[in-house]
């Protein structure tokens, strides 16, 4: 500073001195600052090292942990299914699958991983978006069964450069027989889903889970569901296993011994290939289903591999249906094959006798209204009813018996009741009666009603299933047994027994041997040389013949999709019945000309398998492990009669 000389000496001493003391006063004020910054680290960090080490000690210690040792999950095997001869139908095979680990998900990574892996975009994020509530350790499986091309991906890109999040997994992947064989039968697994995990069935199980969704699968579900098994081991950085830590195997299910025989089922596939319909054959002795077939069918095999929400959503649209099994959820007028049971009801009230006759002149006229008959077949008895399926004959003796007395002896039968197979999903059918009318529709039945009824028209209406039950119970006396597909140790006792008259019985499976082996017969085509065979034709209307021939002058197009149903259900030996066959040929018109054949190529291959099995020759292929040889060499054991 310069020198003033206008001022004093003590006026420079006094301004000195106060400069000094701010200067003091500036520096104690640093210090202090210094001070307390010095102690708010040393305690930031007391504090912080104490929560590390002891408030979080045990969280932090298992994250952590967690970048050294990888726990995965080990998928158990679902149990196999095989036939009633051990013959594999459902296996597993080694596959592998890309999941999701969560805690490292980044969503700017979702695109890539969605285009890399051929998955839709939206798909992949509507999954990660399902599993936002699941604790964040549950990985997202994002694609099954993965091609070389996406394990080539995947081996490249997971890792903690490139995405993290990505993993890689080996799964047993569930094989089905190919082109759709049993399908129905068997069904098929997928992930469980928000609604099943909201039910008591699929409570314990959890987000990701595979589960039965149709058929057996869904049936046996927690049988063929196995104990996963879990690996510990020690990673690097890059996730790449250096040492197994703890290794717990997983438990694969409980296989299943099926009542199908793997012969017959592939007999009857080849059979109704490019029909749509169903074919059923059961043992009348047991319950044991030999045989279910439906068509259209779909392929198992896709929906465990994964099923896109396109794919998914053309299939539930396809009117066609495949997804339905029509042998126990597809309900139909039964047709003429339920008049075996209307001639039982006749004979066992004393309406008629084997002897009663009625004249047939191609119609008759009940109550002012005319219904038509087939044909012209004059005087006609129980027997000839029977054999050339005279609907004036069942006209008449339905009036007699009314609706309720024909429902009686066609419930007894299991018309119109689930027979408890063991398959979810199972139609009822219905057997009209005066109070079921009253309480459905507040009115009252009308004569015409049974009339209708007798001719299994009106609104009876019956799964191929059940027609094989009832008519198969009563083909063995009159005992019926519950049908299933899991085979048992001991045999199941019998549902019900009727009190049925022996002679009645033979008189009515008398008619049934006729309609196949008698020339008038209308199942002539079901004749097989060497095969003793007794069945009933059937041709169940969708719509009234009126409205049918009304519908075809104005729509040809569309009343080509009411025509008549083809119905057959024959069993053998005519004698000492094993098999019952029911086939329903969707707008098949007779029974006659479509259903029977099949019906009877059924049974063939059951009694030539039998008889192979009598005579065993080094040639035979009935023995044939892979349901896909099966397939291949029905031609043999399926063919047409020359």
């Amino acid at each position: 500073m310069a020198h003033d000389p206008n001022r004093t000496d003590d006026e420079l001493e006094f301004s000195a001195s106060r400069l000094f003391k701010d200067d003091t006063k500036f520096a104690v004020r640093r210090i202090a600052a210094f001070r307390y910054l010095t102690t708010g680290i040393f305690l930031f960090f007391v504090i912080a090292y104490w929560a590390l080490q002891v408030r979080d000690h045990e969280t932090n210690s298992e994250l952590a942990a967690r970048n050294r040792i990888k726990t995965i999950l080990v998928p158990a095997a679902r149990g196999r299914m095989l036939d009633r001869d051990g013959k594999v139908i459902v296996d597993n095979q080694p596959s592998y699958a890309a999941r999701l680990m969560r805690e490292n998900l980044k969503p700017e990574h979702l695109a890539p991983i969605a285009k890399a892996l051929g998955l839709s975009l939206e798909d992949l994020q509507a999954r990660v978006a399902e599993y936002a509530s699941s604790p964040k350790y549950r990985p997202i499986p994002i694609k099954q069964d993965l091609t070389e091309a996406d394990l080539a991906f995947m081996e490249s890109h997971k890792d903690a450069d490139t995405f993290p999040e990505l993993d890689l997994i080996q799964i047993p992947r569930r094989l089905y027989p190919k082109d759709g064989m049993a399908a129905h039968v068997v069904g098929y697994v997928g992930q469980v889903n928000d609604t099943e995990l909201n039910s008591a069935e699929f409570a314990r199980y959890s987000q990701g889970d595979i589960i039965g969704k149709q058929g057996l699968e869904r049936q046996y579900n927690d049988l063929l569901t196995g104990v996963d098994g879990e690996r510990r081991v020690e990673v690097d950085v890059k996730g790449n296993e250096r040492k197994l830590l703890e290794n717990r195997p997983a438990t694969p299910g409980q296989s299943l011994q099926l009542t199908l025989d793997l012969d017959v089922q592939a007999a009857a596939e080849y059979a109704l290939d490019g029909r749509r319909g169903a074919v059923i054959a059961i043992d009348p002795r047991s319950g044991e289903v030999l045989a279910m077939v439906s068509r259209p069918t779909f392929d198992p095999n896709v929906f465990a591999g994964g099923l896109s929400n396109a794919v998914w959503a053309e299939m539930l649209n396809n009117p066609d249906k495949p997804l339905l099994n029509k042998s126990i959820q597809g309900t139909y007028p039964p047709g003429s094959t339920f008049k075996p049971l209307v001639a039982m009801a006749g004979l066992e009230t004393g309406t008629i006798t084997p002897h009663t006759a009625t004249l047939c002149s191609g119609g008759s006229t009940f109550y002012d209204q005319y219904f038509r008959c087939n044909a012209t077949h004059g005087t006609v008895d129980v027997h000839r009813g029977i054999v050339q399926s005279c609907d004036v004959f069942f006209y008449t003796l339905g009036n007699k018996l009314g609706i309720d007395k024909i429902a009686e002896y066609a419930q007894l039968a299991g018309v119109g009741n689930k027979t408890g197979i063991d398959l979810p999903g199972e139609a009822q059918g219905l057997m009209p009666t005066t109070k079921w009318k009253m309480h459905t529709m507040r009115d009252r039945s009308y004569p015409g009603e049974a009339i209708n009824a007798s001719i299994g028209q009106g609104a009876v209406s019956i799964t191929p299933l059940q027609l094989a039950v009832a008519i198969g119970g009563l083909a063995i006396g009159g005992e019926w047994y519950q049908p299933h597909l899991v085979k048992e140790a001991s045999a199941r006792p019998s549902l019900r027994k009727a009190n049925w008259n022996g002679d009645n019985i033979q008189t009515v499976l008398s008619g049934m041997y006729g309609v196949v082996n008698e020339d008038i017969g209308t199942g002539k085509s079901a004749r097989i040389p060497g095969i003793s065979i007794s069945g009933k034709t059937g041709s169940a209307q969708i719509i009234s013949k009126t409205n049918a021939d009304a519908l075809a002058k104005t729509n040809k197009e569309l009343a080509s999709t009411f025509k008549d149903n083809g119905v057959f259900v024959g069993f053998a030996p005519s004698d000492h019945p094993e098999i019952v066959v029911v086939t329903l040929i969707e707008g098949g018109l007779h029974g006659a000309t479509d259903a029977a054949p099949i019906s009877a190529q059924v049974i063939r291959a059951y009694m030539e398998k039998k008889t192979r099995y009598a005579n065993p020759k080094p040639s035979d292929t009935v023995f044939l492990q892979r349901p896909s040889d099966l397939v291949a060499s029905i031609r043999m054991l399926g063919r047409h009669r020359e």
